[in-house]
């Protein structure tokens, strides 16, 4: 006699649905944040949406989302991949800019504008660049840190393309961050380079209002309901 199994059966078919799920969530949520920014809707009704879309189970909850934001949302359907940040032409931004953080902290967030080159020092210090919805040229940005017996963390939006250089003694260095396979020289690229000492590097990838408590959570999930269905891997630079 056969027993009947107990509970839900994973398949690859159901592993490759959550992986087409959360990438559609990601880029659900980069055409919410495209929307405010041309000021289709206020700043409520995108917390709005951006709760929906975190909670949403299937794509046509998250297609819903975005069914009145033009053509390019509609052509979304089709589109599992993130498209990454676009670069912004800014005849303001500097070619280079020096930042000294000495016990102290400082936090770049929201819409700023980054140089070219940024020379970062952290001395018993803690400082955080975000580049979620930050202003960044074409090509390359470099960033050169100098971390002392202080901490450094870097939020990037999902298919922004990163290099990282960075030694380290005594330290941490910590990248989880999902690089695009194909970079368009057109877009935006980040290059940090430099070296840490007793302290910390982390670099993380986040949605676009995503709290750091928020990704974890996310990410946990993703994990569990990915081993359930198979065990299939996530994309290089998730956290393992």
């Amino acid at each position: 006699m056969e027993l009947e199994p107990h509970g839900p059966v994973y398949t690859s078919v159901m592993a490759d649905s959550l992986v087409a799920l959360r990438d559609r969530r990601e880029h659900v949520i980069s055409r919410l944040s495209d929307g405010y920014a041309r000021d289709v809707f206020d700043v409520d009704e995108l917390e709005r949406r951006l709760d929906l879309a975190h909670s949403a189970r299937s794509v046509a909850e998250l297609d819903a989302l975005v069914s009145d934001l033009g053509e390019a949302a509609a052509s979304a359907s089709t589109a599992l991949v993130v498209a990454g940040p676009t670069a912004v032409d800014d005849p303001g931004r500097a070619r280079t800019k020096t930042m000294r953080v000495i016990m102290s902290s400082i936090e770049r967030r929201g819409r700023w504008t980054v140089p070219r080159e940024l020379d970062l020092r952290v001395l018993w210090g803690h400082t955080e660049l975000d580049f979620r919805e930050a202003s960044l040229g074409a090509g390359l940005t470099t960033i050169h840190v100098r971390v002392l017996m202080g901490n450094l963390e870097v939020v990037l939006p999902p298919n922004l393309a990163i290099e990282v250089d960075v030694s380290s003694f005594a330290g941490s260095v910590t990248e989880r961050h999902r690089v695009p396979p194909d970079t368009d020289p057109a877009r935006p690229q980040i290059r940090i380079v430099g070296s840490v000492r007793l302290g910390n590097l982390e670099i993380t990838t986040r949605l676009p209002g995503e709290s750091a408590w928020d990704a974890r959570r996310r990410e946990k999930r993703e994990r569990k309901q990915l081993r359930q269905a198979g065990g299939k891997a996530l994309p290089p630079g998730d956290r393992s």
